[in-house]
């Protein structure tokens, strides 16, 4: 299988005056699960949309071994992707509509059982596709992209609507088909889920290129990192920390967290002082922490905080209804 890279040059699209994604250039290679992040709104549905020739850039180009994807010959044999799991005809069964598809592009009608059976559904095969669920639906999606066998795969959050078993599955198959050397390019808002999924990730904000690196270099590049440190004289340690230029602080739970220097250092403060080390930790920053570090600015919808908004009748002053003074009293009337 050949390195089939996904290259995007100065990729632009613009809708009226909004510019959803701006001059953006990346490259996505193969032999590793590339995650793609940004905020909701940052541009990256649009980026695949155009990846995939659903959409043209308003300038700039994106290509896949070289070529756009409309210039493909047979695209299913070549490029697989899950972009909208509910975009099908629901009176369609899960195989008829791999049928069609394996037919358009030339692929053997045995790869559909093939692939129904790899991704679970072999027992619903005849059931109509108007009656699955979104996760039975993403699982038929990741099916028709795995159906031709293609060196390149993108996913469009492949996880929604997916149960434990599900995503842990949807996981091990997207490093699977890396370590096959395929290219996997895979958008996901669950950074849990990535931290443990990819390999490399681009991250996006207002449509520009916000970090192109490992997860590694991501995290690393995030918040300033710490050390817990717990010992016999936690005082004493402080002081001398302290003197070296540490910044330390009071741990929520006991002991110090100490930054501005590696644990390491920490350790030596304490061997010089002659204070002995109970515990020694350094707390690593979170892909979620590291992410929303990166993209604070760009975040296209902020939600404030449940103190900033005072909920309930009294406070949104729906109480009681105000009493109406009574209508003034007419004559009389007997019966």
């Amino acid at each position: 299988m050949g390195e089939a890279l996904i290259v995007a040059e100065h990729l632009t699209k613009t809708y009226g005056s909004t510019r959803a994604v701006d001059d953006l250039s990346f490259t996505v290679a193969p032999g590793r699960v590339t995650g793609f992040l940004g905020p909701n709104g940052a541009g990256k549905t649009t980026t695949m949309r155009m990846i995939l020739g659903l959409d043209d850039p308003t300038s700039g180009k994106v290509t896949i071994d070289g070529r756009p994807y409309r210039d493909l010959a047979a695209p299913l044999r070549e490029v697989g992707a899950l972009i909208d799991a509910k975009a099908v005809q629901g009176g369609r069964t899960a195989r008829s509509h791999l049928e069609v598809l394996a037919a358009s592009n030339g692929i053997p009608r045995r790869r559909v059982s093939e692939v129904l059976r790899l991704v679970g559904l072999e027992q619903v095969a005849r059931r109509r596709l108007g009656t699955f669920s979104l996760g039975m639906s993403q699982r038929l999606g990741v099916a028709a992209a795995l159906l031709g066998d293609p060196h390149t795969l993108l996913f469009d959050e492949p996880v929604n609507g997916l149960d434990p078993e599900g995503i842990q599955w949807i996981r091990q198959l997207m490093k699977g088909l890396a370590s096959e050397g395929r290219t996997v390019l895979v958008s996901s808002h669950l950074m849990s889920e990535m931290a443990l999924t990819a390999d490399h990730l681009l991250v996006i904000g207002r449509g520009k290129l916000v970090a192109d690196a490992s997860i590694d270099e991501v995290v690393r590049g995030g918040s300033a990192s710490t050390v817990l440190v717990r010992s016999r004289d936690d005082a004493a340690l402080a002081g001398r920390l302290v003197a070296i230029g540490a910044n330390v602080q009071a741990g929520s739970s006991g002991g110090l967290l100490v930054g501005g220097v590696e644990a390491a250092v920490v350790g030596e403060a304490a061997l010089a002082g002659g204070i002995v080390l109970e515990e020694l930790t350094p707390q690593r920053v979170s892909l979620e922490e590291a992410f929303m570090e990166l993209t604070r600015g760009d975040v296209e919808f902020a939600a404030g905080l449940l103190a900033d908004v005072p909920l309930g009748v009294a406070a949104a002053g729906w109480g009681a209804p105000t009493p109406t003074a009574a209508p003034p009293a007419g004559p009389e009337v007997r019966p």
